[in-house]
């Protein structure tokens, strides 16, 4: 039965709920017998629950806040405001547009005005939250007993004119993660004012730090607490997060202090309905290797955008990328000027890249209604306040979900209703949220996965730290760093040695060491590539250059701000790429080879025909050649290329089967490498529902026969130096990652395979071969040993306990 039929329909006499309404009028042909809407579901209104102001908050701090219109706090901000006073870290986990921000204006604020020397600092990942942060307290203390607080800016942006005064008067700094360990943390004795009466330390948005970026952000917390303990003080962390699993112990996990949770949101919300959307095959095209092509869900949420902006709704459309903002939009304004030609004017793109006074201006048309319709990337996802918006549509699953709900938490005013569509890409996770909606709507939000014993993140940074002030040998016991140093060691840039009056031995890097300028704290592989226009000389950006060789390889498509380039030359060595502008009407994705070797197994589960195991490896690629596809999906030719291979050492899942097994399975040797190809495939697009990550953050091998199993075997490795703890999460769930791929491939419509379902759009091997049906059965074969066979554990070895 269509989940519609259940959740959809409005009883006979009952006037329906405003998104419902919506969703009607956005239809072609109603709720019934659309194939589109493959799930809908009203969620119930919540009422405020308000509290008392605490009577420790300052008089003035409160009369400011009134001010702004907060007649009385919610609960989860006076409860996060009185755990902070009290000295404990806290973490508070509401939904979107839940006045989080509350929680720690009013302590910071108390503390601030109490103490004339007292300093604080706010963290966020994004210029633009911070700078929005900053606006909203630059409200409360503009003028009155407040004004001597202070706040400014601290980021790449700042005037060096302006972060000299800065360092010697702000009271409360808004920076963000990169700042704070290159610019304040290597320097600290320039911010000693501020390190000796810190008071306090706010990290919005903590949800976003995952990953390599999560874990060395982890660190530079550690070295913030360090310096401050150094310099006498010891701040309070008060960490703000969207909804999110376990928000107490990532928390702690981030910033190395136990912290406790605030997560039951006293805010008021009005119902909202969620739809889920698959758009429709086309019939008239194919991609590659014959696949069906299904219409593009950036152009079905632009129809979605233009119909609602039609009925007078606000609404904006979460897109992928910059260049599918742009796109967006056009397609909205295109349409709604053949209706009306004034509401095409009350459309915009909203993106990074633009001008800070262009995006406020942007902000503020949303805000006030002049502004209809708005195609963002995630940039509005975090903090930027736009609420109260009537409808959100996603174009393609953002990665999580708790992206998912943050992104749809931007609709729906104080009371009203509002709609959420999310509008599925072709790739085999978002078709299988949209046929399996308890997966994304019954499913608790992700846990933040950070591993800061990661050697790749932990060796630059505790290099970091030691040349901020020496390493004792406690606190390298605490960090599990005594191998790491070791081999730091080896390699002659840091020593250990006895000094002071103590007496005690200390590590010190040693005197060419500059670690700082080498630590990219957002995780990029390898030193920057620069992507410089060859005929003006502008630096257009930088790329990692670990993924340089696939995306800035001498005739790649390169997209900037909505603008097409195409590289001329890519110097590895120098560490540049040469563009010049462009519309070649085509795209450009590499091809490649990749290798991969067992270094050492960690664990490994043995279930009759069927072993998983997790395991170091390493990665060996080599770019090969690139496709040239039609907008259309057509492929117009294959262009080799002779680039280096590259390796990466790495964190991988892997699980084995036994060739009688696939014989069981109806699998003849000729099919095998398109099964294990075609079920790889599936697994990387399904592994972001386990795992908080991007099938971009993720590779994978399969092959019929690996050197270091002696089996068929496919593997699914992270794509940074030493993982990221996305292999793990794959390891620790993989019967229901297996179940989810499996569903997935057998529910979607297509013959032969897809990009819903077993292609990949990064595939290296042209998507060859593929074997969609015998994927399903190899995954079913694999389940079944999965079910019926209890894991037994055995001691990590080589490759040979795979194949014995």
């Amino acid at each position: 039965m269509n989940p519609t039929d259940q959740a959809a329909r409005t009883e006979p006499g009952r006037t329906p709920s405003y998104g419902l309404s919506l969703l009607n009028r956005v239809q072609s042909s109603g709720l019934d017998g659309d194939p589109r809407l493959t799930h809908v579901v009203e969620l119930p209104a919540r009422v405020a629950g308000t509290t008392e102001w605490p009577v420790w908050a300052a008089r003035d701090v409160v009369e400011a806040l009134r001010a702004c219109g907060i007649d009385a706090p919610w609960t989860h901000q006076t409860r996060t405001a009185e755990l902070a006073a009290a000295g404990r870290h806290v973490v508070v986990s509401t939904g979107t547009a839940s006045g989080k921000s509350l929680g720690y204006q009013l302590p910071v604020l108390t503390a601030l005005l109490e103490d004339p020397k007292a300093t604080a600092l706010y963290i966020s990942p994004t210029k633009a939250l911070g700078a929005d942060q900053l606006r909203a307290v630059g409200a409360l203390t503009h003028e009155g007993p407040l004004r001597d607080v202070h706040p400014a800016t601290y980021d790449g942006d700042t005037p060096a004119e302006i972060r000299q005064w800065v360092r010697a008067n702000a009271r409360w700094i808004f920076t963000n993660p990169d700042m704070l360990h290159v610019g304040m943390l290597r320097s600290h004795q320039r911010w000693a004012r501020v390190f000796r009466r810190l008071r306090y330390v706010v990290v919005d948005e903590c949800h976003a730090y995952r990953g390599v970026f999560g874990s060395h952000v982890a660190l530079v917390l550690r070295r913030l607490r360090r310096i401050a303990a150094r310099y006498g003080a010891d701040p309070v962390f008060i960490l703000c997060s969207a909804t999110t699993a376990e928000p107490a112990a990532a928390a702690s996990r981030l910033t190395g202090a136990p912290c406790v949770a605030v997560t039951e949101d006293g805010s008021p919300q009005g119902p909202r309905t969620v739809a889920l959307w698959e758009p429709p095959l086309l019939t008239t095209l194919t991609g590659e290797n014959g696949a069906p092509v299904r219409r593009s869900a950036t152009s079905e949420a632009a129809r979605i955008m233009a119909d609602l902006v039609v009925e007078g709704a606000r609404t904006l459309t979460f897109v992928r990328s910059r260049r599918g903002a742009e796109l967006t939009a056009m397609e909205a304004r295109r349409l709604l000027t053949e209706v009306d030609p004034a509401l095409a004017e009350r459309i915009a793109a909203y993106r990074a890249g633009y001008l800070a006074e262009d995006r406020r201006d942007l902000e503020t048309a949303l805000s006030d209604g002049s502004l209809l319709g708005a195609a963002s990337t995630n940039a509005l996802e975090l903090g930027v306040d736009i609420a109260g918006l009537d409808a959100v549509v996603i174009s393609g699953f953002p990665g999580t979900v708790a992206s998912f709900w943050q992104q749809a938490g931007r609709a729906g005013r104080r009371t009203q209703g509002s709609l959420v569509v999310l509008v599925a890409r072709d790739d085999p996770l978002d078709t299988y949220l949209v046929h399996h909606p308890e997966a994304l709507l019954d499913k608790p939000v992700e846990a933040t996965i950070t591993d800061p014993r990661n050697p790749y993140v932990l060796g630059p940074q505790l290099l970091c730290a030691a040349l901020e002030l020496p390493l004792t040998e406690a606190e390298v016991d605490e960090l599990g760093a005594a191998e790491v140093l070791a081999d730091l060691a080896a390699e002659g840039l840091i020593r250990r040695r006895v000094a002071g009056a103590d007496g005690a031995a200390r590590w010190y890097v040693t005197a060419d060491a500059h670690p700082h300028d080498n630590v990219d704290v957002r995780g990029g592989i390898g030193a920057p590539v620069a992507i410089v226009d060859g005929e003006t000389g502008r630096l257009l950006g930088t790329a990692d250059a670990g993924r340089a060789p696939a995306t800035l390889h001498q005739g790649a498509v390169h997209l900037h701000q909505g603008e097409t380039y195409v590289v001329d030359e890519l110097d590895l060595e120098g560490g540049v790429a040469f563009v010049h502008a462009a519309e070649p009407g085509w795209t450009t994705s590499a091809r490649q080879v990749t290798n991969i070797a067992v270094d050492a197994f960690t664990e490994q589960h043995r279930h009759g025909a069927v072993t998983s195991a997790l395991a170091q490896v390493t990665v060996t690629s080599q770019v090969i050649g690139y496709l040239r596809t039609l907008p259309s999906g057509e492929v117009l030719d294959l262009v080799e290329l002779d680039l280096p291979p590259q390796t990466l050492p790495t964190r991988a899942v892997l699980y084995t089967v036994t060739p009688a097994l696939l014989a069981a399975a109806g699998i003849d040797p000729r099919q095998a490498p398109g099964a294990l190809h075609a079920a790889e495939h599936a697994a990387i697009g399904l592994l972001p529902l386990v795992a908080t990550c991007d099938r971009w953050d993720i590779g994978g091998v399969s092959t019929a026969e690996h050197p270091d199993t002696g089996l068929p075997t496919v593997f699914v490795y992270d794509g940074q130096p030493g993982g990221a703890g996305f292999a793990e999460r794959g390891f620790a769930q993989l019967h229901r990652w297996l179940s989810a791929t499996l569903s997935a491939i057998e529910s979607c419509a297509c013959a032969e395979g897809c990009p819903s379902c077993v292609q990949s759009p990064k595939c290296g091997n042209g998507n060859h071969p593929l074997d969609k049906g015998a994927a399903a059965r190899l995954l079913t074969a694999v389940l079944a040993e999965l079910n019926d066979r209890p894991g037994g554990s055995f001691s990590p070895g080589h490759g040979a306990d795979l194949g014995s």
